[in-house]
C-alpha cells in the first residue's frame, strides 16, 4: 500500500515537473491560456458570488452568537474580517471551484485520453504538457487568487449588510474597525492559500485525467478521483501553509 502510495505521489511530481518546465511556451500557447483563464476565473463569478454572500451571511450570523458577551459588537467586522480573508473565502473558494473546475477539467482531458486525441498530439509532435496541461495549471495559478478577492468582497459586504439589517451596526463602525484592524498579512495569507489550491486542484485534474482509461467508466472514476483528492488535499494544505505562515508567531 505505502508503495502504490509514493509511486504514485513520484509519478505526480514528475507530470507536475514537465508541465511546469513547459512554461517558456506561454507566449505561444496564449490562447489556450486565456480560454482556460476565462473558465475558471469570469465563468464562475456567479458561483462564487452566490457561495460568498451566503458565507457573509453566516459568518455574521455565527459571529455575534459565538462573541456575545465577549467581543463588543462594534468590533464585529474585525473578527468577519480576519476569518474571511485568512480562512473562509481561500477555503471555500476552493471546495466550490474543485467540483465546477477540477471536475470539469479531468472529465474534458480524460476524453480526450480514453479517445486517442492525446495520442493524436504526440503524432503530430505536439507536447501535451505544453499545449494542454501547462496553461491550465498556470491559469488556476493566477486566477485562484483574483476569485478570492472577489469573494472577500461580495462575503464582507453581505455580512456588514446583514448586521446592518439586523443589528443596527452602521457602515461607518463596521468598515472603519475594520480598517484600524486590518493587516495586509491576513489578506496576502489568504491569497497565498487560495495559490496553493489553484495549483494543486488544476494539476491533479490533469494528472487523473491523463490517467484515464476504460472508456466513459474510466472517465467517470478519474473525475471522482479529481474531486476527492483535490478536497482532501485542500484541508491538509489549509493547514500546512496556515502553520508556515502563522506557526512561528
Amino acid at each position: 500500500m505505502f508503495a502504490e502510495v509514493f509511486a504514485g505521489i513520484g509519478e505526480y511530481s514528475i507530470f507536475v515537473s514537465r508541465s511546469l518546465l513547459s512554461a517558456a511556451a506561454l507566449p505561444k500557447r496564449r490562447l489556450e491560456f486565456l480560454i482556460q483563464f476565462k473558465r475558471i476565473g469570469y465563468d464562475s463569478l456567479f458561483l462564487i458570488m452566490l457561495t460568498a454572500a451566503f458565507t457573509g451571511l453566516v459568518t455574521a450570523l455565527q459571529a455575534v452568537y459565538q462573541s456575545k458577551g465577549y467581543i463588543p459588537l462594534n468590533l464585529l467586522s474585525v473578527l468577519i474580517g480576519k476569518s474571511t480573508m485568512v480562512e473562509l473565502a481561500p477555503v471555500l473558494t476552493g471546495l466550490v471551484l474543485t467540483g465546477k473546475i477540477g471536475a470539469a477539467m479531468a472529465a474534458e482531458i480524460g476524453s480526450m485520453k480514453v479517445s486517442e486525441q492525446i495520442d493524436a498530439l504526440h503524432s503530430m509532435n505536439i507536447d501535451p504538457h505544453e499545449f494542454l496541461y501547462m496553461p491550465r495549471i498556470l491559469a488556476g495559478v493566477i486566477a485562484f487568487p483574483l476569485i478570492t478577492i472577489f469573494a472577500n468582497a461580495v462575503s464582507i459586504l453581505c455580512a456588514w449588510y446583514f448586521s446592518y439589517v439586523r443589528y443596527g451596526l452602521h457602515y461607518y463602525t463596521f468598515f472603519s474597525n475594520m480598517r484600524a484592524y486590518f493587516e495586509p498579512f491576513d489578506l496576502w495569507s489568504g491569497l497565498v492559500k487560495s495559490t496553493v489550491f489553484g495549483f494543486i486542484i488544476t494539476s491533479l485534474a490533469c494528472y487523473f485525467g491523463d490517467r484515464s482509461y476504460g472508456g466513459a467508466e474510466g472517465v467517470g472514476r478519474s473525475t471522482t478521483q479529481t474531486v476527492v483528492y483535490s478536497s482532501v488535499a485542500i484541508l491538509i494544505m489549509d493547514f500546512i501553509v496556515a502553520w508556515i505562515l502563522f506557526g512561528a508567531m
